[in-house]
């Protein structure tokens, strides 16, 4: 039996591609086999062997003029341009922090009192940057005014907020949110709200709580009729708390005075000499006045009030006028304010000597006068003086016989003296002169104030007495 070639002989024939692995080839240009081949071997075992080469995939080429790169030292230190990138990159953080991906903040204990600047205001609600990360919200009402963004304030820490992470925080002179008699404590801040009055105080309402807010404690000064504050809202310290006895005394006093001592501090740094400040006239006295210049008073003596001489400070001010008015000196040991209200005015002894020169003739009404003489004021702050002798050319015996208040003369300037503020005047020098041929005057005779000489009667013929003479007792029966 003849056998046939292809069964003793290997073949090759062609194998797809998913039956045997792929092997890279090198490249051997356009003599490489299009497509892999398998030798297949004898049937007898039913075995397939392939005959395939090792192959292995291309080296790479390095080029000969290519820059060498410095492999980088851990222990060498970045440049100073590195530096400042990494701490500008990091924000202040530590590397744990960067690691993990949070910032480590401190923990607050309640009642801490910390800055805090506003980052934001969203309804009712203000929020503040307490530093670290950490935040903390506030209460609107409890700011005077509307708050600006960046504004620092002082606040004190009341408890961790755990659903927001936030911390409540609160004003020193804040009201906190009390629901039973487990969050009251003497010295906290509350909110009261009143709701009746009678003569012992105030009852209030501290959410949900009742409280009493005693007649003496409801302001720094005594309030007669307390039915006016019915219905209003109040920020009290708690003096006095009693669970036990459902005992809840208040104090609005000692907010109020709390908060002018804060301002008053605060006054007290922005003040100073030659300031012009406004202010309330708080009361009156025979020397002076003083003023309330928001947390602090000052005095205003009644020589500063005006360059026009007056008696009392009450025929320029009365208490409750709103004035402005200069600082003129500060004790800031002594906490005294020296006021003046007339440097703010024009000094009218700028052109006295322009306008009331010597040998000049003027006219004034007559403000004062005295037992020397008379004052004239020429115009409001500038007065002169006549001298007594300077009335007229007869002889003056009292100064009130001659002239009075409220006159209108005419006089002539004698002598001016800017340092001194003082000018001299003279009316008889614009009188007539008395007769040329020198008989005196004669002199003003006072009306009846001088008494009338005593009468001394004169003895005639001899007198009597002595002890050179006998007495004459013998005639009443008596021998001496």
């Amino acid at each position: 039996m003849s056998s046939d070639p292809t069964a003793s002989s290997p073949a090759e024939v062609p194998v797809p591609a998913a039956e045997v692995p792929v092997v890279a080839a090198e490249s051997a240009g356009e003599n490489a086999p299009a497509e892999p081949r398998v030798q297949i071997g004898s049937q007898r075992a039913g075995n397939v062997k392939v005959k395939a080469k090792p192959q292995f995939a291309p080296r790479n080429v390095v080029e000969k003029n290519a820059p060498k790169v410095e492999v980088p030292n851990i222990r060498q230190r970045f440049s100073a341009e590195m530096d400042v990138e990494l701490a500008m990159a990091m924000g202040g953080m530590s590397v744990e922090e960067a690691l993990t991906g949070t910032a480590i903040a401190p923990t607050l204990a309640p009642d801490t009192r910390v800055k805090g600047r506003v980052v934001q205001v969203h309804n009712d609600d203000v929020f503040v940057d307490l530093g670290g990360k950490t935040q903390g919200v506030l209460s609107l009402r409890q700011l005077p005014d509307f708050p600006e963004v960046g504004t620092v304030l002082d606040v004190i820490i009341d408890r961790m907020s755990n659903d927001d992470g936030l911390y409540l925080v609160r004003l020193p002179t804040g009201a906190v949110d009390v629901a039973d008699w487990n969050e009251v404590a003497e010295g906290m801040i509350v909110e009261a709200r009143v709701t009746a009055a009678n003569k012992g105080g105030l009852e209030c309402m501290v959410n949900n709580l009742r409280a009493f807010l005693p007649a003496g404690q409801v302001s720094p000064y005594r309030v007669e009729d307390l039915t006016q504050f019915v219905g209003e809202k109040f920020a009290c310290l708690v003096t006095e708390c009693n669970p036990a006895r459902r005992n809840l005394v208040l104090s609005r006093r000692a907010v109020m005075e709390y908060e002018k001592e804060q301002a008053r501090e605060k006054l007290w740094a922005e003040l100073e000499e030659g300031q012009v400040r406004e202010g309330t006239v708080r009361s009156l006295q025979d020397f002076g006045a003083f003023v309330d210049l928001g947390g602090a008073d000052g005095l205003i003596h009644i020589s500063q009030m005006s360059w026009k001489k007056i008696r009392h400070p009450r025929d320029l001010l009365k208490e409750g006028d709103t004035v402005k008015v200069l600082i003129r000196k500060l004790d800031r040991e002594t906490r005294k304010i020296a006021l003046t209200l007339r440097d703010l005015t024009d000094n009218p002894w700028t052109n006295v000597t322009a306008k009331y020169p010597v040998t000049s003739e003027v006219r004034g009404t007559v403000s004062r006068v005295a037992d020397f003489g008379a004052f004239v004021e020429l115009e409001p702050g500038i007065e002169g003086l006549v001298h007594i002798s300077e009335l007229s050319h007869t002889r003056v015996f009292r100064v009130a016989d001659f002239i009075k208040v409220g006159d209108t003369v005419n006089a002539r300037v004698m002598s001016l003296d800017l340092d001194a503020q003082r000018i001299g005047l003279s009316m008889k020098a614009l009188q007539a002169r008395p007769d040329a041929r020198g008989s005196k005057p004669e002199a003003a005779e006072p009306e009846d104030d001088t008494p009338p000489e005593p009468i001394v009667m004169k003895h005639k013929g001899p007198l009597k007495g002595g002890v050179q003479r006998p007495s004459t007792g013998d005639q009443f029966g008596l021998k001496w």
